[in-house]
């Protein structure tokens, strides 16, 4: 059964439009700061509603609870990096130009969705909840993406390209890593590297280890 409340915030959902939608994102956003200072178990609704200068019947009109927020907002970002990296596997070019694309997306992803998906990283919510239909979505996701990243590492291998002392899925783990460990100490709006920048930066550095008898590429402009 839906509560007057819910039935309401679907009506302006519905009739709002973009206003609708453009606050939902303002309180997204103020949502992952408080989340990011207090963690995400230790975050209450009245807590972003206070940090936005609202009451929480407002915040309750455009979202049901902060779980719901964490989900849109992680599952929307993990859905579009698992094919954004599909479609590049599936697309155009050599091993190399498709791993270093990924490589520096991923980080500017991190980005886009920040502090969200350094969040999901730091808090393993995903096995926290492991039974839940969202969870086993987002472990879905995930696998798809890493597949992606062994079967580039593989085609690299396959073609002469890539060298490695080790399996493929090895290195492309370690390279799904590197970028997450980001989240240890970058903030896009206080970072004097942008993340494109920093994700070049990774990309050249294990393309130069991958590479059969190269050395580290310089960082595209």
């Amino acid at each position: 059964m839906t509560s007057g409340i819910g039935r309401r915030r679907a009506a302006a959902r519905d009739e709002g439009g973009a206003a609708y939608q453009e606050r939902r994102v303002e309180i997204l956003k103020a949502a992952g700061e408080v989340f990011k200072r207090n963690g995400f178990r230790g975050t209450k609704i009245g807590d972003i509603a206070e940090a936005m200068g609202l009451d929480r019947a407002t915040i309750y009109y455009y979202v049901g609870s902060k779980e719901e927020l964490f989900h849109q907002a992680v599952g929307d970002a993990v859905e579009r990096n698992c094919l954004r990296a599909e479609e590049l596997l599936a697309g155009p070019g050599n091993a190399e130009e498709k791993l270093r694309t990924l490589i520096t997306e991923l980080m500017v992803s991190y980005a886009d969705n920040y502090p969200y998906l350094y969040l999901y990283i730091q808090e393993d919510l995903g096995a926290l909840a492991s039974r839940s239909q969202w969870s086993r979505t987002m472990a879905r996701f995930n696998k798809r993406y890493e597949n992606v990243v062994v079967a580039i590492v593989e085609d690299g291998v396959a073609d002469g390209s890539f060298r490695t002392e080790t399996q493929p899925w090895v290195v492309a783990y370690g390279i799904i890593g590197m970028v997450a460990w980001s989240n240890r100490w970058f903030h896009p709006e206080t970072s004097s590297v942008p993340a494109r920048e920093i994700g070049a930066a990774y990309a050249a550095t294990v393309l130069g280890g991958l590479r059969r008898g190269g050395t580290a590429g310089e960082v595209p402009s």
